[in-house]
């Protein structure tokens, strides 16, 4: 009987060890991405409220090409640093320009896109250069390289800034009137452009840095998604994924 019982307690014991391992493989398979779901193309919620997007598209790809499941937050843009900071999440993908001063906190994948910058105004507007916008109240996001390069416009130009949670609620200060211009990456506002009547100007005086993955400092994954991003180009892959979310913007 004892003996009985003792190969019964050694059976629990190691269909629990089981059990233990085969759950932290699964929690090993998930890669945690985060991103801020108000900047489309690259990422934005469609009718049924899912997060869709160039970015998300590449994150899949990513996720697939590494043998992950992936898991997707949604936050605001000027919280994601601090996420990979906290190791709450694995990487970010939100339209992030690799900066010099993120790269101090975060680290980065190669570029996957570059871009640019533009200033939204209303249809009508008589804004349509640096120089009118002297005395204006220009709007943009929270901890967007937007709101870096506002505050070195500021050093030529005479203007306040005015600066919001998200793409979305920027485009409704600038509908109401509560700011004069919008400041905004090229392929998002060019997006605006056409859904809002609107109109708008380049940016002459930048040279944004690209587009990249951004992980917490240290990450392994960095080595990984450089590699998936290189086959990627080579192959094609990440020019069908322009071609079908930015070709209309670019």
């Amino acid at each position: 009987m004892k003996k009985q019982f003792f190969l019964m307690a050694v059976l629990i014991g190691l269909f629990s060890f089981v059990l233990v391992g085969c759950s932290n493989e699964e929690k090993e398979e998930v890669l945690e991405m985060a991103t801020s779901a108000d900047f489309a193309p690259f990422e934005s919620r469609n009718e049924e409220g899912d997060i869709v997007g160039f970015d998300i598209d590449l994150a899949q790809h990513i996720a697939d090409e590494l043998g992950y499941e992936l898991k997707i937050t949604d936050m605001k843009f000027d919280g994601l640093v601090g996420a990979l900071q906290n190791d709450r999440v694995d990487m970010v993908l939100a339209g992030m320009s690799a900066t010099e001063d993120r790269a101090e906190n975060v680290d980065f994948s190669t570029a996957y896109n570059h871009s640019g910058e533009m200033f939204l105004t209303l249809e009508g507007s008589e804004i349509a250069s640096l120089e009118d916008i002297e005395g204006k109240t220009v709007g943009v996001q929270l901890g967007t390289i937007q709101q870096e390069g506002a505050k070195k416009l500021q050093e030529d130009y005479d203007f306040e800034i005015k600066a919001v949670d998200n793409g979305s609620v920027l485009i409704q200060e600038l509908l109401s009137n509560r700011i004069d211009v919008a400041y905004m990456d090229k392929a998002v506002a060019t997006g605006y452009m056409e859904e809002q009547d609107l109109a708008g100007f380049d940016d002459p005086t930048t040279s944004s840095p690209g587009m990249a993955v951004a992980f917490p400092k240290g990450s392994e994954l960095v080595d990984e998604v450089n590699q998936v991003l290189a086959d990627a180009e080579e192959s094609g892959y990440l020019q069908e994924l322009k071609d079908e979310w930015l070709s209309e913007e670019e």
